[in-house]
């Protein structure tokens, strides 16, 4: 049982309230630049909201996403209260500092810097702060994952741990390295030239070190999804999971793998050399591993559910499963938009192939087809499977949950797609203005009007997410049955010791990344000529 219910509905609750907040916004930034309104008077206001849209959904949202998930299912795998429950209320209100420090400079024109903070701009030193405030409080969190799987292995020496709670701790450990990268830039870069003590930055360094975090970040988000692909949905839709040992070997390889690739989002940058942007182009290739590995295991489990419903032939079997199902209605739409995402990311990886669509709409429609798309509508389904539990209350709208799922798919659908085009036309990301009456606009032009179409119809989706989760908390009280997860086709009974904790696979991560990343930085940090003046946003401190 999920002990600590309020804590797990806090998170949850305080991501959703911002995720609602942050889609508006981005649904206001593709009407103002689109050919159906005029030009802004002021574009700050765009560089605003892209700046509270990116930081919220890329910060703040999907991390309190993570901790409320993980609290939960610290509890129901390990069968124990949580270890340090004042701890995790303490790093909540933390991120709710952090997040009103963060975002009130962007309203307020100081901080119009976008989430990656684009040095040589400055903005506001709260601004910084307050992210630094959501990931040390992002941190309890991962120190508290960690803790309560110690205190479970000594209360349990050599019992497998299970896996829900291993694949936990190992999307933990991998945000707790991942954001040192982050950390780094601001705390010894930014922030000092914020605070005034200082007026140039290296930015070719904040870059690099910015990198370390910007796509390894992308697996922290996913974590969740994963995790209830191999632990809900095979459970959710009658079957069994086809291999827990694959499913361990995916979390570890995503810990190895993650880390060492952010240099490919640099691959425009000259102040980093060709042979580390080939070596990370590489180790963005194997990332892969992991995900097809995940794909594999999970059509094997959906496949078992439906030979166990009795679903027959090569192919007949797809037509037994129980589509009605909303956790198998988002394993579906998520591995479409997956599909979809990764085949661009095959662009975006490659040396060559990078330089055609390098800062283009398409980077933009990639990072939320696989984000906003894939990943989200898992957290829908986390959502949903877990929000009976947390209230005590059936879930009864099961149409209008389909319903939402559905419209959430079509919306992504409809505004990324077009997103992809227009970055083939070369039209740059990140502009407030686009001219649609030079040669070729007119396309460009019906791109952006498909897009702002796409983002009305996720605008109506969010609505319903979060109607069906208010209306739960008002339902018939029920006693909802004991939650159980997946369980495989061949439980272990015992585990290698590899497989059985993290330490070898944290072990690999760093070593990784230190080599893949220490050349670079120690180089910047001795390239003093790179220093240049800071460019100051909402004025000089």
């Amino acid at each position: 049982m999920i002990y600590n219910k309020r804590l797990v509905l806090a998170h949850f609750w305080l991501a959703f309230a911002g995720f609602g907040l942050a889609i508006l916004l981005g649904e206001w930034q593709m009407f103002i630049r689109s050919p159906l309104h005029p030009w802004l008077h002021n574009a700050d206001l765009y560089y605003r909201s892209v700046t509270a849209h990116g930081t919220v959904m890329g910060y703040v949202f999907p991390t309190l996403v993570a901790m409320g998930f993980g609290y939960a299912f610290s509890e129901l795998a390990l069968k124990q209260p949580l270890i340090g429950l004042r701890w995790a209320w303490a790093g909540f209100y933390l991120i709710i500092i952090g997040s009103i420090g963060a975002v009130v400079p962007v309203g307020l024109g100081l901080d119009s810097v976008l989430y990656t903070f684009y040095p040589p701009m400055v903005g506001h030193a709260s601004y910084y702060i307050g992210v630094v405030l959501v990931v040390v409080g992002s941190w309890i969190w991962v120190a508290l994952m960690g803790i309560n799987l110690y205190a479970w292995k000594r209360a349990n020496p050599g019992a497998p741990v299970p896996l829900a709670m291993f694949a936990t701790v190992a999307g933990a450990y991998l945000w707790a390295w991942t954001a040192v990268g982050a950390a780094l830039e601001l705390l010894f870069q930014i922030i000092p030239v914020a605070m005034g003590w200082s007026t140039t930055i290296n930015a070719g360094l904040a870059r690099v070190l910015f990198s370390w975090t910007l796509h390894a970040i992308v697996y922290f988000w996913l974590m969740p999804a994963y995790i209830a692909f191999y632990t809900i949905v095979p459970r959710a839709i009658g079957g069994r999971l086809y291999s827990d040992t694959m499913a361990r070997i995916s979390f570890a390889l995503f810990l190895v793998f993650a880390m060492p690739i952010g240099i490919h989002h640099l691959f425009a940058d000259p102040q980093v050399g060709a042979g580390f942007k080939f070596l990370h182009s590489v180790f963005t290739a194997m990332v892969s591993v992991p995900t097809l590995l995940t794909v594999f295991t999970i059509c094997a489990s959906v496949e078992i559910a439906s030979r166990l419903r009795g679903g027959t032939g090569a192919f007949g079997w797809v037509k037994a499963l129980p589509w009605d199902n909303p956790q198998m209605l988002a394993l579906a739409l998520s591995f479409v938009m997956l599909g979809f995402g990764g085949a661009g990311g095959l662009i975006n990886m490659s040396y060559q192939l990078n330089s055609t669509i390098h800062n283009t709409q398409w980077v933009t429609a990639h990072f939320h087809l696989i984000f906003a798309g894939a990943i989200v509508i898992m957290y829908f389904a986390i959502a949903y499977d877990l929000w009976p539990h947390l209230t005590g209350r059936v879930m009864a709208d099961f149409r209008m949950i389909r319903t939402q799922l559905w419209l959430w798919f079509i919306g992504m659908i409809t505004l990324t797609f077009p997103w992809h085009y227009a970055g083939l036309l070369g039209m740059p990301r990140r502009m407030a203005f686009y001219d649609y009456s030079a040669p070729g606009g007119d396309t460009q032009a019906l791109t952006v009007i498909m897009s702002v179409i796409g983002g009305a119809i996720l605008v109506v989706s969010a609505g319903l997410f979060i109607a069906v989760l208010v209306r739960n908390h008002r339902a018939e009280r029920i006693e909802p049955a004991p939650y159980t997860f997946s369980k495989p086709v061949h439980e272990p009974v015992n585990l290698p010791w590899a497989l059985n904790g993290l330490g070898l696979w944290v072990g690999l991560m760093i070593a990784l990344t230190l080599t893949n990343y220490g050349f670079p930085i120690a180089q910047l940090i001795r390239l003093h000529e790179a220093q240049v003046p800071a460019v100051y946003v909402g004025g000089k401190p």
